[in-house]
C-alpha cells in the first residue's frame, strides 16, 4: 500500500483569513528514506505553481535519483552558497537569497539537515523559522526517527543512532502534516530497483536499517506519531467564543483534568532516555514536563557528570521542558516538596542503583514518595535498551 494521510491544523486551514505576516508550513513525514516525501513534495510545489502561486525551490537533496531530477524540472532553482570550513568547501541553503527573493512558497528539503558553521543558524529548521516569519509558505520533508523524543526508541529498533534530529515541538507547530505511507516491502523493491540507493550501497542497507522488521516497527511509530498529532491539535486548535459559556465549561475541564509530570535524574549518560520517555509521556497526557535533580550538598561533580549535566540541559531545553537542580541530602522531601510546588500529578524515575550496606535497611524512594505524596502516581521506567541487551544474551 501506498498513500498519504493528511493533518491540518484547523487555525491554519487554507480557507482562513490572510495572515501576511507568517507563513505556513506544510511538512511530509515518513518513516524512512525512500518512501517519496520529496517527490510529493515537488508534486505540490507544481500544483501551486499551476494555480498561479510564486514557488522556488530553496533547497533540493536528489541524492543522485533520476526520477527527482526530473520532477524538479520547471520549477526555479536557487542557487546554494559556498561555506569554507576547516579548508573544505561545502554548500548549504541560501537563506539571504530566499528572503530577498521573497517567493510565495519556498520549498526546502530535510528539515533535521546541520548547516556547516558560518551560516545564520546551526539548524535548517531554523532558517525555516525565518522563511515563514517573512510570509513565505515553505514545503518541506523529514522522517520520524529524526524526531528528538523518538532517539532512543529509534536506535533500540534499528541499532541505528540517529545524530540529526529536530525538537518534536517544530513537527507540533506545522500547519499541516502529510504522512507519506509506504509498505515496507514495497520499500524494499524501491531500494532493490535502485530508486533510494546507489546499486553499491543496496546490499548493505538491506543487511542493516532497511530489514524488514526494522522498516514495520518505524512504520508502525510514524503512523503512531501522526495519529497523536491528530488528537493534539484536536486538543489544542478548537477554542470557543470568548466570553461563552461552553468557554467556561472547557476552562474548568482543563483544570480538572490537566497534568503535570516530574521526571527524577541524575547526572549520567542514560539520564537521557529517562527524559525523552517522559516527554513521550507529557506529549500524550497534553502535560507539562519538569525534570529534577536532587544534588547532593556541596558535591563536587566529575569531568563525565559535569557533560552529562550540560546534556540535559541542552535535551530540556530541545524538548521544551524545565530542569530543575535543588541542593539537599534528602531526596525524598525535596521530592515531595517540588512536587507539591510545581503541582505534579506523575512522578517518573529510572530504576535505581541496587542499595548497599545500610541503605538496604532504608525504605526504598518509590515507596517513600508514595507515603509522602499521597494522589500523585509514582512510575518506574523501564530501560528497554538495558532489557535488549539482557535477551540477546545466550
Amino acid at each position: 500500500m501506498v498513500g498519504s494521510q493528511r493533518l491540518t491544523s484547523e487555525l491554519d486551514a487554507p480557507d482562513r483569513p490572510n495572515e501576511s505576516r507568517r507563513g505556513h508550513l506544510r511538512v511530509f513525514l515518513g518513516m524512512a528514506a525512500g518512501v517519496g516525501k520529496t517527490y510529493r513534495m515537488l508534486q505540490e510545489g507544481h500544483a501551486d505553481q499551476e494555480a498561479g502561486r510564486d514557488v522556488v525551490i530553496g533547497l533540493l537533496e536528489t541524492h543522485g535519483r533520476a526520477d527527482i531530477t526530473r520532477l524538479a524540472d520547471g520549477l526555479p532553482v536557487l542557487l546554494r552558497r559556498r561555506v569554507e570550513y576547516r579548508g573544505t568547501e561545502l554548500e548549504e541553503m541560501d537563506l539571504p537569497e530566499i528572503l530577498r527573493r521573497a517567493p510565495e512558497v519556498c520549498l526546502i528539503d530535510e528539515l533535521a539537515h546541520t548547516n556547516a558553521p558560518g551560516v545564520e543558524h546551526h539548524k535548517r529548521y531554523e532558517d525555516v523559522e525565518d522563511v515563514l516569519a517573512a510570509g513565505i509558505d515553505v514545503l518541506s520533508t523529514v522522517n520520524v526517527q529524526h524526531l528528538e523524543s523518538l532517539n532512543d526508541q529509534i536506535a533500540e529498533l534499528s541499532g541505528v543512532r540517529v545524530r540529526e534530529t529536530i525538537p518534536d515541538d517544530v513537527l507540533g507547530r506545522a500547519d499541516e502534516i502529510v504522512m507519506i505511507d509506504l509498505t515496507p516491502e514495497a520499500l524494499i523493491e524501491r531500494l532493490r530497483a535502485g530508486k533510494v540507493y546507489p546499486a553499491e550501497r543496496v546490499e548493505s542497507a538491506l543487511n542493516n536499517f532497511f530489514r524488514i522488521e526494522n522498516l514495520s516497527a518505524l512504520r508502525e511509530v510514524a503512523l503512531r506519531q501522526v495519529a497523536e498529532e491528530v488528537g493534539h491539535k484536536r486538543l489544542t486548535t478548537v477554542e470557543p467564543a470568548v466570553g461563552s459559556r461552553a468557554e467556561t465549561i472547557a476552562a474548568d475541564a482543563r483544570q480538572a483534568v490537566g497534568e503535570r509530570l516530574l521526571a527524577l535524574v541524575e547526572p549520567y549518560p542514560g539520564a537521557q532516555r529517562l527524559v525523552r520517555r517522559a516527554w513521550r509521556s507529557a506529549q500524550r497526557l497534553a502535560a507539562e514536563l519538569d525534570i529534577l535533580w536532587v544534588q547532593p550538598p556541596s558535591g563536587k561533580l566529575s569531568a563525565e557528570q559535569e557533560a552529562s549535566l550540560a546534556a540535559l540541559r541542552q535535551l530540556a531545553s530541545v524538548l521544551g521542558a524545565r530542569l530543575l537542580v535543588e541542593e539537599s541530602d534528602d531526596i525524598p522531601g525535596t521530592v515531595a516538596e517540588v512536587a507539591r510546588r510545581q503541582g505534579t500529578t506523575y512522578v517518573l524515575m529510572g530504576r535505581g542503583r541496587h542499595p548497599r550496606g545500610l541503605a538496604r535497611l532504608r525504605t526504598p524512594l518509590p515507596q517513600r514518595l508514595m507515603e509522602l505524596l499521597p494522589g500523585v502516581d509514582v512510575r518506574i521506567v523501564a530501560d528497554r535498551g538495558h532489557r535488549a541487551t539482557k535477551e540477546a544474551q545466550p
